[in-house]
């Protein structure tokens, strides 16, 4: 029988930070999908105060205690140095994770390093906590529930979104779970909205050109989201498998980081394991 789950996220308080989850899918099927906000850590201004990445100017031991602090919350302080990171280059790579890989990055500046030049990661093994990190690009992470588990992260700038990142991920995530990618479950979390994302007009063209006038919200406002749910459709999936955060991070730049808001600035990031 076909294990449907139907996808939703819950925005809230967990100890000290914010995370926005399924908590139903974690008790239900025994997989974590979470990303989490800004709030909670011990970095300071600019990157106040969780901030999660290693590669922006903070403090490497702050970075390393806000992730810490993350795994205590999320109750995978075991499995904290399975945190699995990737060198994210606003590209379209998608990289499996497993063996020797597991691990990369966990520790600022300690090998094993995060993994080159990738901006997706999949993996079918138990208790790896795949992190990608983000600053108004769009988290997106894919579950398989059936006939195996998996999960796969996904961090989509405009490049890879025009590249087919999202759409590379999906794709790669069902054909390792052997089912069809009508058969995923997605979650696109919190991101930088149309209402303060204007770009280029030759951006904009580019866009249009692919995905239609969807992805003009008004003038040169790009619409990313709208963008990153035709790709969805595209791959097959239908829009009841998919739950779309409608918070936009610089609206609220109190609760997530965003470059577009600040400049230099810290990261949040989505967080997927088969636990």
């Amino acid at each position: 029988m076909k294990d449907v789950h139907q996808p939703g996220l819950t925005c809230e308080p967990l100890g000290r930070i914010e995370v926005c989850r399924d908590v139903s899918l974690s008790r239900t099927h025994g997989v974590l999908v979470a990303f989490t906000g800004r709030r909670g850590g011990v970095s300071h201004a600019p990157y106040e105060s969780l901030n999660l990445a290693a590669h922006v100017g903070d403090d490497p031991v702050s970075v390393d205690r806000n992730r810490d602090i993350l795994a205590d919350t999320l109750g995978l302080s075991e499995l904290r140095d399975r945190f699995t990171f990737a060198e994210q280059v606003h590209g379209a790579e998608v990289r499996t994770v497993a063996g020797g890989q597991v691990g990369a990055g966990s520790r600022p500046g300690v090998p094993p390093l995060p993994i080159g030049g990738t901006d997706a990661l999949v993996t079918l093994e138990r208790r790896v906590p795949l992190v990608m990190l983000y600053a108004d690009c769009v988290p997106v992470v894919f579950v398989a529930l059936r006939p195996v588990r998996g999960v796969a992260v996904v961090h989509a700038g405009w490049r890879g979104l025009l590249a087919g990142i999202v759409g590379d991920a999906a794709i790669r995530l069902a054909s390792e779970c052997a089912c069809a990618t009508a058969d995923l479950i997605a979650y696109v979390g919190p991101h930088v909205g149309s209402c303060h994302y204007e770009v280029s007009e030759e951006l904009m063209s580019r866009f249009s050109e692919r995905f239609g006038t969807l992805a003009r919200a008004t003038g040169r406002k790009l619409d990313l989201s709208a963008v990153a749910r035709k790709e969805l459709k595209r791959v097959g999936m239908p829009e009841t498998a998919v739950a779309v955060s409608d918070v936009c991070t610089v609206c609220a730049n109190d609760r997530f980081f965003s470059f577009r808001a600040e400049g230099l600035t810290g990261r949040h990031a989505a967080i997927a394991a088969i636990l």
